[in-house]
């Protein structure tokens, strides 16, 4: 996940109820969790709301 300005500001989690869940301060475990798909969302996951996000590609998803 980065923001506007591309800096890198946490990974996704998960999806839920069409809103994508994003952890800020992912360590290394939950990194690469995410990258494998295998992470879950936990009580310090942060939702997105469709509004907030820019474009979502392959590699990234970017804020507005």
């Amino acid at each position: 996940m980065f923001d506007s300005d591309g800096n890198e500001v946490g990974v996704v989690t998960g999806f839920r109820g069409g809103k994508a869940y994003v952890d800020p301060d992912p360590g290394l475990a939950e990194s690469v969790l995410a990258t494998l798909g295998w992470s879950d969302i936990d009580e310090g996951d942060y939702a997105l709301d469709q509004d907030d996000v820019e474009v979502v590609t392959d590699d990234e998803v970017r804020l507005k």
